[in-house]
């Protein structure tokens, strides 16, 4: 039986999940030993930049970056996946919070309010001259309830949402928060498997 394994180029526990869940077969490759310290990745938002624009780049950043480092490292040739989710809350990124203090302020800003969650997914083969890429991205709609001052400092408290773009995970106990979704679930939670296994059988990888 031919190898089908990908690489997955994602420190997310999430995304892992998911490619689970799906019968995806992948390993994973790690850019960096901790996050936010890859100078060939920029995460930093760009002046002007939207956040459709943004998602994209970073998504595409992680992915060439990945083949890059595949070839460098002599590894199987095989597709890589990367991913970036971002919110978009009044044409503004809000990424992940830099602290408990920062991830107070973004739920109380996102409390009673609807936003979107952009996720860009970028699929490459490498090649020694040029890699193949396909990309897509998946933007849905959250509308968050009016949350209280407790509920989010318990919320902040419980640690979950300090490695979340928005400072929530929706398939935690950020649940409760949301009043209703508009779009893809897995690309709130950070894959939009619908368009992930779309985009994969386009380089005849059998999902």
């Amino acid at each position: 039986m031919p190898d089908t394994r990908m690489y997955l180029v994602s420190r997310s526990v999430r995304r892992r999940e998911l490619l689970n869940q799906a019968g995806i077969r992948f390993e994973l490759m790690l850019l960096r030993s901790a996050e936010r310290q890859d100078e060939e990745v920029d995460e930093s938002c760009l002046a002007g930049e939207t956040p459709e624009v943004y998602v994209q780049r970073v998504a595409r950043a992680k992915a060439i970056f990945g083949a890059s480092l595949l070839l460098q490292r002599h590894m199987p040739k095989r597709l890589l996946l990367a991913a970036d989710t971002t919110i978009d809350l009044d044409g503004e990124v809000i990424g992940k919070p830099k602290n408990s203090a920062d991830a107070i302020a973004i739920l109380r800003r996102l409390s009673g309010r609807s936003h979107r969650v952009l996720t860009s997914v970028v699929a490459v083969m490498p090649h020694d001259i040029e890699p193949r890429v396909k990309s897509c991205l998946s933007v849905s709609e959250v509308t968050f309830r009016v949350l209280t001052e407790n509920e989010i400092l318990r919320y902040v408290q419980s640690g979950e949402p300090l490695d979340k773009a928005g400072a929530y995970g929706i398939q935690g106990r950020a649940a409760t928060f949301v009043e209703s979704i508009r779009g893809s679930y897995t690309g709130i939670v950070g894959l939009p498997l619908c368009e992930t296994v779309l985009m994969l059988r386009e380089f005849g990888h059998a999902v």
